[in-house]
């Protein structure tokens, strides 16, 4: 029987609003506190240390910002402040997630960091310890790690942080995707020396944009206010001696942040009720959930799976297009999605490894083995497994938009099913 496309538009992942951030909103405007200061930016900062279990917030533009700032941080207090026009990191090699968004890294970049790329733990779709020990072996000298927590479901970002420890280097925990999932109880964002969380549209709870950097250190948080407030110093005009940034929060902004907090818990339950839906909907098909790592608990945030590899079709990939060979009772990521789209639902791809993206083709992969650069297939020679580029070959991410109605993803699981008749 042909099924029908959707009338509306099912979308991955959505902003959900419930009228409370309007007043803080409103309060912003009424107050005319429209700038980067006000009680809407204070309460968020107080909001966002006590949900990760940190002693201070920073209130920024975006993730991506809070991400800079730790990194730029990280660099000064490793190797010292570097001469003006030089990033704090100055060619240093820093090891980072390799399946995450391009966001996690870039600011490596920005301060003149070289992004060493761990290999893609296969339990858990997060930075493989075992991975990481092999990279501190080959690189002693590195001191900075920036690790991601995928799509809401952690891995053991707490071994993570041993290891850190063991070799003296500093983590960078990037939980923007897993607010409010935790490890042994422990929040996520409560593991790194820097955490980062994001309200960006599509994330957990939001403000439209926006995001905190967070620290149990007081001269970290002053610092990173300092710097996103264009470096400023405390003198009765315009003084400077470093480089500043227009990083800080808007007031406006913190007042729809502000009113999501409240409703984050139920966000995560709406969430775990889609993941759940589709678990028990694949159940007899050759496909695979988001793992969730023994002692984790996820916020949900997006259902994605994994098709076996004796049912995939073959795909071909470049750096634009795919192309597959259809073939019964197989399918791939590229026919599921073009599928979806064609009942006029959005699916989206895994994220692309960084070590597979053209900008960072040259930067070194480490694996458990070892160096893994020789390759650039998701399997190398003698039967080692590029874990992330596996993933990405075989995976996609669900609708999973928390306001989708049960009746709405029924049909989107059996369009799903279709594509393995």
């Amino acid at each position: 029987m042909k099924i029908e496309p959707f009338k509306e538009k099912v979308w991955l992942a959505t902003p959900t609003m419930h009228g409370d951030e309007m007043q803080y909103v409103l309060d912003a405007y009424n107050t005319n506190w429209m700038s980067t200061v006000g009680e809407n930016i204070n309460e968020v900062e107080k909001l966002a240390a006590a949900q990760a279990q940190k002693q201070h917030a920073v209130a920024l533009s975006c993730c991506t910002a809070a991400l800079h700032l730790a990194v730029k941080h990280a660099g000064e207090t490793l190797y010292g402040k570097p001469p003006v026009g030089c990033g704090a990191l100055n060619g240093k090699r820093v090891f980072c997630s390799d399946m995450t968004f391009a966001a996690t890294l870039n600011p490596v970049v920005y301060e003149g960091g070289v992004p060493v790329f761990i290999d893609t733990e296969a339990s858990s779709w997060n930075m493989d310890p075992v991975a990481l020990e092999k990279a501190f072996e080959m690189y002693p000298d590195v001191k900075l790690v920036v690790s991601a927590e995928l799509y809401g479901f952690p891995g053991r970002m707490d071994i993570i942080k041993k290891i850190c420890e063991k070799h003296g280097a500093l983590l960078i925990e990037d939980a923007a995707e897993a607010m409010g999932a935790s490890i042994l109880g422990k929040q996520c964002a409560s593991f790194g020396d820097y955490s980062c969380v994001s309200y960006n549209g599509n994330k957990i709870i939001t403000g439209s944009s926006g995001g905190c950097l967070l620290t149990n250190d007081i001269e970290v948080a002053n610092k990173a206010r300092k710097w996103s407030t264009q470096a400023r110093e405390n003198a009765p005009w315009y003084q400077h001696e470093e480089v500043g940034y227009n990083y800080r929060m808007s007031n406006v902004i913190a007042g729809v942040v502000r009113g999501q907090y409240p409703h984050l818990e139920k966000h995560i339950a709406q969430k775990k009720a889609i993941y759940e839906r589709y678990r028990d909907g694949f159940k007899d098909l050759p496909v695979q959930m988001n793992p969730i790592t023994n002692g984790t608990e996820p916020n949900y945030w997006l259902s994605a799976m994994i098709i076996d590899k004796d049912s995939m079709l073959k795909q071909v990939r470049d750096d634009s297009k795919a192309l597959y060979i259809k073939e019964p009772g197989k399918t791939c990521p590229t026919e599921i999605l073009e599928t979806l789209s064609a009942h006029n639902a959005e699916g989206r791809p895994i994220w692309k490894p960084m070590h597979m993206q053209p900008m960072y083709r040259m930067h070194e992969v480490v694996g458990r083995s070892g160096s893994l650069r020789c390759r650039t297939n998701a399997y190398i020679a003698g039967g080692v497994t590029d874990v992330g580029a596996d993933i990405f070959d075989r995976g996609l991410c669900l609708p999973s938009d928390n306001k989708m109605t049960a009746e709405t993803q029924n049909k989107v699981i059996e369009i799903i099913r279709t594509c393995f008749k």
